[in-house]
């Protein structure tokens, strides 16, 4: 619309003929577009291959410096007799040719001397008749005294193992003797307390107790009925015996007819695993199993150690 038609109004358009604002188009703005570099991929890279930039030295000549112009030989002038600082020519001599020594021959080693000697054929000597009879004889008689001396060794052989085997023998019996010896030695008391046993016709027992310092004294006594065994101090004249005997007896009767007559009313009874012991004056007393057992004693035992011994039997 020609601007003659329009009047503005605080910054508005109007129509002048007929008031209306009329509306005012925004002039368009261009963009330019931005031109970048083509996108290329990495594996297009690599599909050209490169020029090479390196001279081929075939074909090219190799660089190098400018040859500088060298002076020129000058020619010899004459020298005068008269001038002495120049030296004489040297002389050269050829020097005196080296004697030739010659080689010694090659020598044969000692142990391909020692070799050719021992492969050498030696000659034969013809045998005359003795030496061959006295070869026969040698052979014939050479088994014969082989044969003895084998049977030496034998004999010798067999002597030395049936030696040996005596001595083994004799070892093994030495060894089941000794032993034997202290199974018996061991065993010795209660043995003689067997046969003493067997021999009274009273079932008599060896204690397992017998106080410290005090062993059995042989030979065990015994008598029709009756057996006593007599253990004696090693270190002083000290000993107690125990006499065991059949009887009928019981505890009452043994005091009334042995404690009381040995001691009166001097004693204390011990009641020990079902027996009823009397100590009396370093004596004791009581029966079990129809044997009587009398300990008399003149060693310093204590009423513990009686107890002990009245128990073990």
């Amino acid at each position: 619309m020609p601007d003659n038609k329009t009047v503005r109004i605080n910054n508005r358009l109007y129509d002048a003929a007929t008031g209306l604002p009329i509306e005012e188009k925004a002039p368009k703005t261009t963009t330019k577009k931005a031109t970048g570099r083509p996108h290329t991929p990495a594996a297009a890279i690599h599909s050209a291959p490169q020029r090479s930039q390196t001279l081929h030295r075939r074909s090219t000549k190799k660089p190098g410096l400018p040859k500088r112009p060298q002076p020129g030989k000058h020619m010899d002038i004459a020298r005068s007799s008269a001038v002495k600082r120049f030296a004489p020519h040297p002389v050269t001599t050829q020097p005196d040719p080296a004697p030739v020594v010659k080689d010694a021959p090659a020598k044969d080693h000692p142990i391909v001397k020692r070799a050719a000697a021992k492969s050498t054929p030696t000659k034969s000597v013809a045998a005359t008749p003795k030496q061959i009879k006295d070869a026969a004889i040698a052979k014939a008689l050479a088994p014969d005294s082989k044969r003895a001396t084998k049977k030496k060794k034998e004999s010798k052989t067999k002597q030395h193992k049936g030696w040996t085997r005596r001595k083994i023998v004799f070892l093994a019996f030495l060894l089941v003797l000794m032993g034997a010896a202290a199974v018996t030695y061991i065993n010795l008391p209660s043995l003689s307390v067997a046969f003493a046993s067997s021999q009274s016709g009273v079932d008599a027992t060896y204690p397992k107790y017998i106080p410290s310092g005090y062993g059995l004294q042989q030979p065990v006594t015994f008598s029709n009925g009756e057996v006593a065994l007599t253990f004696a101090s090693h270190s002083s004249d000290h000993q107690y015996t125990i006499t065991q005997s059949s009887s009928t007896w019981d505890s009452s009767a043994v005091l009334e007819n042995v404690v009381k007559k040995e001691a009166g009313d001097n004693y204390t009874i011990d009641q020990e695993q079902g027996l009823r012991i009397y100590l009396y004056d370093q004596n004791a007393a009581w029966v079990n199993g129809g044997i009587l057992y009398v300990i008399t004693s003149d060693a310093p035992l204590s009423n513990e150690q009686m107890r002990r011994i009245a128990t073990s039997l």
